[in-house]
C-alpha cells in the first residue's frame, strides 16, 4: 500500500528529502541541448527546441514537493520534453515505481526517451502522446500526475485519470493548482502561487 498522500516526501539515505536528492543526482545538463549545457546550473528556464523549455529548477522542485511522490508510485509526466522531470520522478519512486512521460512533439519524444533510457532507470520511459488523447489513461488511474505546461482550464480528462488518493499538479493559466482525489472519489482543488509555462496542447 502506498503511504498516505498527505505525508511529506520520503527522506533519502543521507538525510536529504527525496526531491533534493533527486535534483542533485539527476543532472539537468544531461537533458539539455549541447548549446545550453553550460547554463544548466542557472535557475531559469532554458530552451530545448520546438518552442519548449527545461523549466526553472526551483519551480520543478516546488512542483515535485507539492506532488508528494511516494516510493513505488505510478506516475504520469505530461509534457515530458527532454525527459528531465520523468527521470526526477523515477529517482523519487525508486525501482518499485512506474513513471511514464508523454510528449506530443515527435522529435522531443524521441530525444527524451533516449535521455531517460541513458539513466538506467528501467522503470521510467518517455513515449509519444497518442493523437487526440491528453495524458495516458490506465486501469485504476495514476497515483500522481505532473503537468509541465499551462492549461487554459483544468482538464477534466487528466482529473479523470487520477486514482483514489492521487494528486495532480498542473499550472492553469498562471496559477499552480493541486488536485487531490479523496477517498470518497470527490476531488479537492487548491491554488499554490503564480508561475509561467509554455501552453499545454490539449487536442
Amino acid at each position: 500500500m502506498l503511504p498516505d498522500p498527505g505525508t511529506a516526501p520520503h527522506p533519502s539515505h543521507d538525510g536529504e528529502d527525496a526531491v533534493a536528492h533527486a535534483m542533485r543526482t539527476v543532472a539537468r545538463r544531461d537533458f539539455l541541448p549541447r548549446s545550453q549545457r553550460p547554463l544548466a546550473a542557472q535557475d531559469r528556464p532554458l530552451p530545448i527546441g520546438r518552442g519548449q523549455t527545461s523549466s526553472q529548477p526551483t519551480t520543478v522542485a516546488t512542483m515535485l514537493r507539492l506532488l508528494r511522490v511516494p516510493v513505488g508510485a505510478r506516475v504520469l509526466d505530461v509534457g515530458a520534453g527532454s525527459g528531465w522531470t520523468t527521470a526526477l520522478l523515477a529517482a523519487i519512486t525508486g525501482p518499485g515505481g512506474e513513471v511514464l512521460g508523454v510528449e506530443r512533439e515527435p522529435a522531443l519524444a524521441a530525444w527524451g526517451a533516449a535521455n531517460v533510457e541513458a539513466t538506467g532507470m528501467g522503470w521510467a520511459q518517455v513515449v509519444l502522446a497518442q493523437p487526440g488523447t491528453l495524458g495516458m489513461p490506465r486501469p485504476g488511474g495514476w497515483d500522481r500526475i505532473l503537468v509541465s505546461a499551462s492549461a487554459k482550464d483544468l482538464p477534466g480528462a487528466l482529473v479523470d485519470q487520477l486514482g483514489f488518493g492521487g494528486r495532480l499538479v498542473i499550472p492553469v493559466r498562471s496559477t499552480m493548482m493541486l488536485v487531490e482525489r479523496l477517498p470518497d472519489g470527490t476531488t479537492r482543488v487548491t491554488d499554490h502561487g503564480s508561475y509561467r509555462f509554455v501552453p499545454l496542447i490539449e487536442d
